[in-house]
């Protein structure tokens, strides 16, 4: 099945994973990307197109990277940061303030996610992310991060396929309403596949693909972010950390900025 033909209506990238050139949008001058000084605690031998052809790398993180020195992590190729807020109604990431902070004096691009809980209405969980995450000038693109929940010690429900992709619509839509701009989604493979959330329409994705390069992973899906690791080292940081890249150049990650940072 053809899966990346909802998707030729988004302009941001190609469905290889490749950001094109929009000439209509100005290279802002002062985006500068550091180059990757990262190593990994536990390798994959990519057997296609490895990560390391990106020049554009960043991380995610959450309460379990307590201890970043940012200046250090920014001139080792920290380029982006999406930075864990909220999840589901209730709870608020204790470290988002610090990160959001050190992220943002150290000149690292910052946005922030919500992990989503399937036993909550979307709209409540949108309400309670608006709540706590600023709608601050030069900010990256919120994002829904959506995945099943088989550890949760209160919510281990697997909704269907067209529920799940109502609530992210309803969320989405709540957020960008908000902050001006559509958020992206984050998912896995396996939830991508149960809940065929490629017939979410205009959404740009950001993928979890640690073995294999998403293009073969998600067939052709087009992707913005790709989350390659769970286990990088990045000096500055303590302990391991995701890892992603942009899928672009230089230049597309600055046209991308332009175009999608508030």
């Amino acid at each position: 099945m053809l899966r990346a033909l909802p998707f030729l209506v988004l302009l941001v990238l190609t469905a290889c994973g490749s950001a094109p050139r929009n000439p209509a949008v100005p290279v802002p001058d002062q985006v500068t990307v550091m180059s990757a000084n990262f190593d990994d605690a536990d390798p994959t031998d990519w057997p296609g197109r490895s990560p390391d052809r990106y020049p554009v790398h960043g991380i995610d993180l959450s309460r379990f990277q307590t201890s970043v020195d940012w200046k250090t992590a920014r001139a080792n190729g920290v380029n982006f940061a999406f930075i864990k807020a909220t999840e589901g109604g209730d709870l608020v990431d204790p470290m988002f303030e610090s990160h959001w902070r050190g992220a943002g004096m150290a000149g690292v691009k910052r946005g922030a996610y919500h992990f989503f809980y399937h036993c909550r209405p979307a709209a409540e969980q949108a309400r309670w992310f608006i709540r706590h995450v600023p709608r601050e000038r030069g900010a990256l693109p919120p994002v829904l991060d959506m995945e099943w929940t088989p550890t949760s010690p209160t919510c281990t429900i697997r909704r269907d396929g067209a529920t799940i992709r109502e609530e992210a619509r309803i969320f989405l839509a709540i957020l960008e309403r908000h902050y001006g701009q559509r958020p992206i989604v984050y998912t896995t493979v396996d939830f991508f596949e149960d809940t065929e959330l490629w017939r979410l329409e205009g959404v740009e994705f950001w993928l979890r693909s640690v073995a294999d390069h998403p293009h073969g992973v998600y067939d052709g899906t087009s992707w913005s972010f790709w989350q390659y690791t769970s286990t990088g080292l990045i000096p500055g940081i303590e302990g391991r950390v995701d890892i992603n890249v942009f899928a672009g150049t230089k230049a597309d990650w600055a046209n991308w900025l332009a175009s999608r940072a508030l």
